[in-house]
C-alpha cells in the first residue's frame, strides 16, 4: 500500500450517538491512509467543542442525537471561521431532517447503508471543497425542498445569462457535469465554468446551496424534468 503524505491526509471528526456505528466508521476509514480519525463525539454540542480543538476538515454527522441534534451542530460548526466540510450520514425516510441540514450549511449526505467505499469516495470528494448528494436521495430530497418552500422573486437569478440558467437547472435535478455536457451538448470544462459563474453571482457555496436556492426561487420544479 501507498503511504500518503502526511500533509493530504484528510482529518476527520466522527459525530454519531451510538458507539458502534462510530467504531464501525472509524473502522472504514483505518483501511485508507488517506484518512486519520482526530475525535469522535456523541453528541452536537461536544462536536461543536471538538472541532474547536481539533479543526477537522470534515466532520461525519449523524442527523438524530441527544443534547444538540445534527442539524444545529451543523449551523453551529458552520458559522465558524474557516469552517469545516460536514458529511451528513442519515436515513432514508426523514427527507424533513435533511432539508434542514441542507440550510444549515452541510456539504453532502450520505445513507448510513452505503458501502464503505462510497464513504471514502464522499469524503475525498467534500474535503476537495465540492457537495455530494447521494443519488438515491437526489430526486426525493429535491421534491421534498420543492413542496417545504414556496417559491420567490429573487433579483439575482434574473442576472443568469440564458445558458447559465438552463446549466443551473439541470444542477437543481441533481446532473453531474459530464451529464449536463451531454445534455445540452457542450463541453464539460465549460460546464465548469457556467456552474462557477452561476454560483459566484448567487453568492452560493456550492451545489448543494444552488439546489436549495433553485426550488425557493421557482428556478426549478419538483417532478417535472
Amino acid at each position: 500500500m501507498t503511504t500518503t503524505p502526511d500533509s493530504s491526509v484528510i482529518t476527520v471528526l466522527i459525530v454519531d450517538d451510538q458507539p458502534l456505528i462510530r467504531s464501525g466508521l472509524k473502522m472504514i476509514l483505518a483501511t485508507s491512509e488517506a484518512f486519520r480519525v482526530v475525535g469522535e463525539a456523541g453528541h452536537g454540542r461536544e462536536a461543536v467543542d471538538m472541532v474547536e480543538l481539533y479543526r477537522p476538515q470534515v466532520v461525519v454527522m449523524d442527523i438524530q442525537m441527544p443534547i444538540l441534534d445534527g442539524v444545529e451542530a451543523t449551523r453551529r460548526i458552520a458559522a465558524m471561521p474557516n469552517a469545516p466540510k460536514i458529511l451528513v450520514l442519515t436515513t432514508f425516510e426523514r427527507d424533513d431532517y435533511l432539508h434542514e441540514a441542507l440550510r444549515a450549511g452541510a456539504s453532502g449526505f450520505l445513507l448510513k447503508t452505503s458501502p464503505p467505499e462510497r464513504l471514502l469516495d464522499a469524503l475525498t470528494i467534500v474535503a476537495s471543497g465540492d457537495s455530494l448528494v447521494d443519488p438515491v436521495m437526489t430526486r426525493r430530497l429535491i421534491d421534498s425542498i420543492g413542496k417545504r418552500l414556496p417559491a420567490t422573486d429573487n433579483n439575482a437569478a434574473k442576472t443568469l445569462t440564458d445558458r447559465e440558467r438552463d446549466v443551473f437547472e439541470l444542477v437543481a435535478k441533481g446532473f453531474s457535469n459530464a451529464e449536463i455536457a451531454k445534455t445540452l451538448i457542450i463541453g464539460e470544462t465549460t460546464v465548469k465554468t457556467h456552474v462557477s459563474a452561476v454560483l459566484l453571482k448567487l453568492g452560493l457555496r456550492d451545489r448543494v446551496q444552488a439546489v436549495v436556492f433553485a426550488y425557493e426561487n421557482g428556478i426549478a420544479t419538483p417532478g417535472v424534468d
